[in-house]
């Protein structure tokens, strides 16, 4: 089961929302490539406010995401594209429910 996440909050500047959309729907290439985390999210709340939210086993996926190629991506991007620094939220997870998809099952999705 999952035990813990990431909550991030991120919020375009006016004229780069297709940018952060783009970006957001690419790094879920980057997420792909690591083992330890179980969900990934790229979410939009409003016309300039996106979000991420992710699950992990424990804390040790967490911080393997925390380092790894899209948080770096996103650090890299962050003049371009946020008004403010991203909000980071650790949190735990009480419940969940995973669907079980093969790589297939997505590509049909999509």
């Amino acid at each position: 089961m999952v035990n813990v996440g990431l909550l991030i909050r991120l919020e375009a500047k006016p004229g780069k929302e297709a940018d952060l959309d783009n970006f957001l729907r690419e790094g879920l290439f980057l997420v792909e490539e690591e083992p330890n985390t179980t969900a990934w999210f790229a979410i939009r709340m409003g016309p300039s406010t996106f979000g991420i939210f992710d699950a992990f086993l424990n804390e040790s996926g967490r911080q393997e995401h925390i380092s790894g190629k899209l948080a770096a991506a996103l650090a890299e991007k962050a003049d371009e594209l946020f008004t403010r620094l991203p909000t980071i939220e650790n949190v735990d997870i009480l419940a969940a429910k995973l669907p079980q998809f093969k790589k297939s099952d997505y590509e049909e999705l999509v």
